[in-house]
């Protein structure tokens, strides 16, 4: 109601305006072609009812075609160039027609005063629109400035500029998210226009330049506007902007109802940058039709289905059709808030079972494939977090090993079509018992690729997954969020890193290209220094590391080395038709030797003997460098 009232108010004070302008208008041209009137120019018109004919059509015609033009329908915050042009062709024709009617009630036209009061009047509509909104919105909106964040844009080209066009429309309009951002300048690395002034904006410097400006110019807030850029010139640039305190947002593409010319705001798209900013990078992608021929139509189950992954896992495969998805997860917490997600999204579209098991039980675990009969197995459940499990052994070796044991075997006994296990980079000539636990399953699915005629497995391998569980990042956070110091183990210690989304991905195209036996392997490009991801997380904070925040050095936990690799010395490596994918060569298992070690390392795991345990998993994994066997 208060909105409809304020705008037929907005209407009717420009209607009185322009009725009073236009009158006036022609008053004042007619008066004008008085003085300067000679026998030789055209006169004045001194008949008064004849004036007052031009004033009526003008003021009628000129307001009808204001009317029908749409300029009694903006609201004042939305006037802009296009719309004063708008009104200046509406007068245009408005007093065109006013001036033939004249012509034909009068049978004169007077070419000289059309003109002149075509300009007076249309100045006068003009400059009463600009002036009225300046003074009426800057008193209404004053202050607002003083609370902006003053905003370096990074980058002066197409993004840059749009972006700093939207902060102009948005100076008086309180709902876009535009009006927040106070803009001091540009920094590009085109070295043509540095210094030069694009939109009455100034390039003041390189990206190189970006700390000593956001000094210079006290600024608070950094936008960065290069959708198009490689990941590497992110990254790079990122790392810039992290050297400063201030908040860094970031604009990912551009709006594509924007550049298509609709009424939408390029301001909606900005975030704020994450960690997955600075991988340095291009996200993996991934043909989805071989993925979506993978799960169609087929019963997929799903170990650890509430943890990080094995979430993602079902999330991902609910897109693509399937006939069922199962959970089986151990910890209920986490199985029920996936459970509860997936029916919010999907309800009864999706055929859901979620269940509350360990993949250590074997007869529970068989009741389940033979009652639902999977065709896919997606095998996530595994004891993760290095440390602990150094402290029971036993215990990865119960829940990881024989886990993946019982889950692989019933896969294989049930007919499923593949099974695919999650591995890690720690399995890799691991220097801890989780790690050596890992390349045992991998062993596991090697073996069984080797003699199974039913069921395709295969294992995927990747490095750390941002925000997992297992990862730091949920760590780095808590600790910045409670004021305490971030711990990193070691000032030198480097990762390889991907999103959760596409470690999924990956797991679920491994899945679609599995022959049987192979270990697929993701390229990761560079590693990333854990000091260097801590320091950034602290600054997108809006805090700065060693000053607000502080950093301990713990020192390497048991069982931790200072990097990871990615594939063992022997397994080699073959390419895919994904060029970030790669496979490792599969190695020949003795299948006596393996089960035999398998059945005495559960006899020291059951008798909880850690200190055998980690014996004898060396002895099955050669390649397990722990402290006790070093």
């Amino acid at each position: 109601m208060w909105k409809m009232k304020s705008f037929n108010v907005r209407k009717a004070v420009l209607i009185i305006a322009d009725v009073f302008i236009i009158a006036m208008g022609t008053l004042i041209a007619n008066f004008l072609l008085s003085l300067f009137a000679t026998n030789a120019k055209p006169q004045s018109i001194e008949n008064p009812f004849s004036l007052i004919y031009i004033i009526l059509f003008n003021i009628v015609f000129s307001c009808l075609f204001l009317f029908n033009f749409g300029s009694y329908s903006k609201q004042w915050r939305y006037f802009y160039l296009k719309d004063y042009i708008v009104c200046a062709v509406a007068l245009f024709i408005g007093m065109t027609c006013a001036y033939l009617t004249f012509f034909v009630f009068e049978g004169t036209f007077n070419w000289v005063l059309y003109p002149l009061n075509y300009v007076i009047n249309a100045v006068g509509i003009l400059a009463f629109r600009a002036v009225f909104r300046e003074a009426f919105l800057t008193s209404r909106y004053a202050g607002r400035t003083e609370n902006s964040e003053r905003t370096l844009i990074v980058g002066a080209g197409n993004a840059g500029q749009l972006v700093l066009g939207e902060i102009k429309k948005a100076k008086y309009d309180l709902s876009n998210p535009a009006n927040d951002y106070m803009p001091v300048g540009f920094v590009d690395d085109d070295p043509s226009i540095i210094n030069r002034n694009i939109n009455g904006l100034r390039v003041k410097g390189k990206i190189k330049d970006i700390p000593d400006i956001c000094k210079e110019e006290k600024v608070s807030q950094i936008l960065v506007a290069i959708p198009s850029c490689s990941s590497e010139d992110k990254k790079r640039i990122l790392e810039i902007c992290s050297k400063t305190p201030c908040k860094i947002k970031i604009i990912p593409y551009l709006s594509e109802t924007f550049i298509e010319g609709k009424e939408t705001s390029i301001m909606k798209d900005v975030k704020d940058i994450n960690i997955n900013d600075l991988l340095g990078r291009e996200p993996i992608t991934f043909d989805k039709n071989e993925i979506k021929n993978l799960i169609k139509g087929k019963v997929c189950l799903v170990t650890g289905g509430g943890g990080s992954i094995g979430s993602e896992l079902v999330r991902q495969i609910a897109k693509y059709d399937p006939k069922q998805v199962i959970i089986v997860d151990i910890y209920e917490n986490n199985a029920y808030d996936i459970q509860q997600e997936l029916i919010l999204e999907y309800g009864d579209s999706l055929n859901l079972v979620t269940l509350i098991s360990s993949v250590r039980d074997y007869d529970k675990m068989d009741k389940i494939f033979s009652e639902y009969k999977p065709n896919l197995v997606f095998h996530a459940a595994a004891h993760k977090h290095v440390p602990l499990m150094e402290t029971v052994p036993e215990e990865a070796v119960k829940n990881n090993i024989f886990g993946t044991f019982n889950v692989a075997t019933l896969a294989e006994f049930y007919g499923a079509d593949k099974f695919v296990l999650i591995s890690t980079d720690k399995a890799v000539n691991p220097t801890n018992v989780m790690g050596a636990t890992k390349r045992c399953c991998e062993m596991i699915v090697q073996y069984k690729a080797q003699y199974s005629t039913t069921t395709e497995f295969v294992a995927t391998r990747f490095g750390n997954v941002l925000g997992s569980n297992g990862s730091v990042i949920p760590l780095f956070k808590r600790q910045i969020e409670n004021n305490k110091p971030v711990t990193v183990t070691h000032p030198d210690i480097i990762r390889y890193f991907m999103t959760i989304p596409e470690a999924v991905s990956l797991v679920l195209e491994a899945g679609a290209m599995a022959k049987g036996g192979e270990i697929f392997v993701l390229d990761m490009g560079e590693p990333v220094k854990i000091l260097t991801l801590a320091e950034n997380l602290i600054r997108m904070y809006g805090k700065v590391p060693y000053k607000d925040v502080e950093i301990k050095f713990t020192g390497l936990r048991p069982g931790e080395k200072l990097y990871e690799e990615l594939l063992m010395d022997e397994e080699g490596l073959k390419s895919t038709a994904n060029k970030k994918i790669f496979i490792g060569k599969q190695i020949e298992i003795n299948p006596a030797e393996l089960l035999s070690n398998l059945e005495r390392l559960q006899e020291y795991a059951e008798a909880n003997d850690s200190e055998g345990t980690v014996e004898f998993l060396a002895k099955i994994v050669p390649t397990f460098k722990h402290k006790t066997n070093a």
